[in-house]
């Protein structure tokens, strides 16, 4: 059950969800993206990412100095089906609309400098 509760506390922040909304339908992000799209600080989006992650959700991968987030290949089968949930909760929220918005704007081959 412990588990369980921590997937589903992983996903009480709206920052997570936004995070996630991001994730969903494309290969990887840097954080500097993230931070960028989100507009908050990076101590702030590195500790929701270290949430998510921990939680199951994400994996992440290093280039350099940045690292980059993805949704995790092998997720579990309570992770399985509460990404399709999200998946369509989010297709039809305002916000997560305009970050992909934001996101699409952005020049995502290339990181921050």
């Amino acid at each position: 059950m412990r588990d369980v509760a921590t997937i589903f506390k992983s996903l009480e922040d709206e920052t997570r969800l936004r995070i996630l909304g991001l994730l969903l339908g494309i290969e990887e992000l840097c954080v500097c993206h993230v931070i960028e799209v989100l507009q908050l600080p990076q101590s702030t989006v590195s500790r929701h990412l270290a949430t998510l992650k921990h939680a199951g959700w994400l994996q992440d991968r290093r280039a350099g100095i940045w690292i980059h987030y993805s949704i995790k290949q092998d997720l579990s089968p309570s992770h399985t089906i509460l990404i399709e949930a999200l998946r369509t909760v989010l297709e039809n929220n305002d916000m997560a609309r305009k970050d992909k918005e934001r996101l699409a704007e952005l020049s995502i081959t290339t990181c921050c400098t």
